[in-house]
């Protein structure tokens, strides 16, 4: 059965079973495909109530334009899946939409954005065993390190035990690691070379084993410092999008010298793509997929 998004409250008021059984029809794929580079995206960021784009604050929080919008970058040549929220996975598996797809789910949305518990970031989303259970494809945390605050420690041991978890169930697990601080009430992460190779450095030996445990990564301050910062682990990484602001052909001048290094085996992408600063989802979309063939071709 396949829903349009007008349905989805009327399905899950009604037959909330729904979801499991999307998810048990669901036709999977392995996490690489032939092209041998894995390009998502991602929108996970609603669920710590981050929801603006540039300077539009409540660019994300329209779900059905938001699904519309998942919904066109998951049809375009290239894509491989999708990293979001249970909620949103759950939509897009009642749409029909996760068939041949990687569905990669969130798993600590507790560090609120701007709340004062920010680095002491909960497992709130997707357990290891909610993942197996929907037979989904790997799961995402964010590990943001403040020297300053301790809640960064309980986000640490959280995220080793999670590690740990994901291993046991032989589930890729895509850790995403930041020095970060607070500046002016906010958390800001540090984008130096040198604090981007500590992250890689502290996040790589964290839990029991590493088998399962991919990297997810800013481009730094200086792309040109890239080659560098990368020869600090020898796990596979991909690199992350972020909000590009105003400056999209930058951003993709970036994401293109990045890719060319040896251990980048792909992008994870969310607002910069579907809500581009220029020009339609399908073009930002279909522009991050050149860029990555690109830099396959390149190495």
């Amino acid at each position: 059965m396949t829903l349009s998004i007008p349905d989805l409250t009327a399905v899950r008021a009604r037959h909330p079973e729904a979801v499991a059984e999307a998810a048990a029809r669901r036709v999977r794929r392995p996490l690489i495909g032939d092209s041998g580079r894995l390009m998502i995206v991602a929108a996970d960021h609603p669920a710590r109530g981050a929801l603006a784009v540039g300077d539009r604050r409540l660019a994300m929080a329209n779900r059905a334009e938001l699904l519309e919008r998942l919904c066109t970058a998951l049809s375009r040549p290239g894509v491989d899946g999708v990293l979001a929220t249970a909620d949103i996975l759950e939509d897009l598996l009642l749409l029909g939409v996760l068939d041949g797809k990687v569905v990669m789910g969130s798993m600590n949305r507790g560090g609120l954005a701007g709340a004062s518990f920010e680095m002491d970031d909960r497992f709130t989303g997707h357990r290891p065993r909610d993942l197996a259970r929907l037979r989904f494809d790997a799961g995402k945390l964010l590990l943001r390190i403040d020297y300053g605050d301790p809640g960064s420690l309980t986000t640490l041991e959280s995220t080793a035990r999670a590690i740990d978890e994901m291993a046991e169930l032989r589930l890729p697990v895509f850790v995403e690691p930041f020095l970060s601080r607070r500046a002016g009430g906010r958390v800001v992460n540090d984008l130096s070379a040198e604090a981007v190779t500590h992250s890689i450095a502290i996040a790589s030996g964290l839990g029991g084993t590493s088998a399962y445990t991919w990297l997810k990564l800013p481009v730094t301050t200086d792309p040109d410092d890239m080659a560098e910062v990368l020869r600090s682990s020898t796990l596979p990484a991909v690199l992350l999008g972020g909000d590009v602001g105003g400056d999209q052909e930058g951003a993709y001048e970036r994401w293109r010298k990045a890719l060319r290094l040896p251990t980048v085996q792909g992008l994870v992408v969310g607002r910069s793509l579907l809500y581009p600063a220029t020009g339609s989802v399908e073009t930002a979309v279909d522009t991050a997929v050149g860029l990555l063939r690109e830099g396959g071709a390149a190495r």
